[in-house]
């Protein structure tokens, strides 16, 4: 998949790729992009009227960046208060590619821009990546790209009437971590989701069960900061969709049962000059790094409460941290340790490269790369020193400052950090704390099965 936008296509190669899809029996092609919290927004689009799709683009209300999981519409400037005006949403061809579970549909990614003056939508998460990675050389003196490679965990669901949430872990057997085949996947879902993925080569590994009934862990390959956004997007919409047709739900919210653990969404980084070379290695460096290496964990150091936002987006988030979780608690890194918020891999050379552990699986990959890369940014422009790394087990919150709490203490920080907010982009930071405040306000008057169950029969 290509990491960059093609815009619009002539018409000789638009014809050229209709021509194609007709000779693959393909006649729908679908074309989505993610909302401001990642979700697939998008359309099917008869393949006869894609030419007039890519030369006009498809049009979608604004609004769509500002609406809840539940449907409601945050009123983010911009939206509600403009009227709900039109974004319009270019096809990228060059991400075309079969869906293996629906024949006769591709799906492409598609970017979204404001009609009137064709710069890109304000809310656009992908948008803000690029945005992201094009200011790269103001904050290094050398031509660095960032390469980067995502591991997602998910909780698959069966159907569970009569229960509150209406789910239940499907394969509920506990002890089966880094295991693989029948024992913890009775019904095979974990074979027949990677042989999809696989079939819509969007780069996938390996995939392994993970701690908890019913949930899984799935690895892909590294690849430039755009292409590995592109691509973890598709993976967790294909996941979900996959696992619709087997009649069950794969969810990648945080923390979606008390009992159990969460699930995270780690990412792998590192940095190569233009010659291919990884910056981070040293051998003669401590630990085996650069300089350049330290003062990115540096910068990751620096700007984590604020990252936090980004990373652990949801109210729930904040209930897969705590001591002895394997989920970060505290600011710190580590040489291979995975008690540290961001953990060094011990391999060196080529595979020199930095794991944050902080993110969970509801982050919006655009978002969570976007902001992992601003703060090792701003740590290659500021050259902070990171502290000794972690020794041992951690989770001694003597020993290092612990992350936000909450969610709200995590948008303050990232209101309050405005290096972090400057790279970002103002008007993309506002919409932002607009949508996940009104989050925050919906949840504090909303009455859970916890309150009930705690005060009801005695109160």
């Amino acid at each position: 998949m290509s990491g960059a936008s093609s815009g619009p296509r002539r018409g000789g190669a638009v014809a050229e790729t209709v021509e194609n899809l007709r000779s693959t029996g393909t006649d729908v092609v679908r074309v989505v992009y993610p909302d401001l919290i990642g979700v697939d927004r998008g359309r099917d689009v008869l393949v006869g009227h894609l030419p007039e799709a890519c030369a006009h683009g498809l049009s979608f209300c604004r609004a769509v960046y500002h609406t809840t999981p539940r449907g409601g519409v945050v009123p983010v400037a911009g939206g509600l208060d403009a009227g709900l005006p039109d974004i319009c949403v270019q096809p990228d061809l060059d991400t075309l590619k079969p869906l293996p579970w629906e024949p006769g549909v591709a799906w492409c990614l598609g970017d979204s821009v404001d009609p009137l003056t064709g710069e890109p939508a304000p809310e656009s998460p992908r948008a803000l990546l690029r945005r992201v990675i094009d200011r790269a050389g103001a904050y290094t003196d050398d031509a660095l790209s960032a390469v980067v490679g995502p591991e997602l965990e998910y909780f698959l669901c069966d159907a569970a009437p009569g229960t509150p949430s209406g789910w239940t872990p499907y394969g509920r057997a506990t002890g089966n971590v880094y295991s693989a085949g029948r024992r913890g996947d009775p019904d095979g879902h974990l074979l027949r989701t990677l042989r999809q993925l696989d079939r819509l080569g969007i780069g996938v590994i390996a995939g392994n069960h993970e701690f908890d009934g019913g949930q899984f862990e799935i690895n892909l390959g590294h690849s430039g900061a755009l292409d590995a956004a592109d691509r973890a997007f598709l993976f967790k919409a294909a996941v979900k969709e996959t696992a619709r047709h087997e009649g069950r739900l794969a969810t990648f919210m945080a923390k979606p049962f008390n009992g159990l653990g969460g699930s995270g969404f780690h990412v792998h980084l590192s940095l190569v000059d233009a010659a291919g070379r990884n910056v981070f290695d040293d051998p003669d460096g401590t630990g085996g790094l650069s300089g350049t290496a330290r003062h990115a964990i540096g910068g990751v150091l620096r700007h984590a409460p604020a990252l936090a936002a980004l990373l652990n987006p949801t109210v729930n988030s904040y209930k897969r941290f705590g001591p002895d979780t394997l989920a970060p608690w505290l600011i710190d890194w580590g040489l291979d340790n995975r008690s540290a918020m961001v953990r060094v891999p011990p391999e060196r050379g080529p595979g020199t490269r930095l794991e944050l552990r902080l993110g969970d699986a509801s982050a919006n990959p655009y978002l969570l790369i976007a902001g992992t890369l601003a703060a090792v940014l701003l740590g290659l422009r500021d050259r902070p020193e990171p502290p000794d790394p972690l020794a041992g087990y951690g989770y001694d919150e003597t020993a290092a400052p612990r992350l936000p709490g909450t969610l709200p203490e995590a948008l303050d920080a990232l209101a309050a950090d405005e290096a972090l907010t400057g790279l970002l982009g103002a008007e993309f930071v506002r919409a932002f704390l607009t949508y996940k405040r009104d989050e925050i306000d919906r949840y504090q008057h909303a009455v859970t099965d916890w309150e009930f169950d705690e005060y009801a029969f005695l109160i």
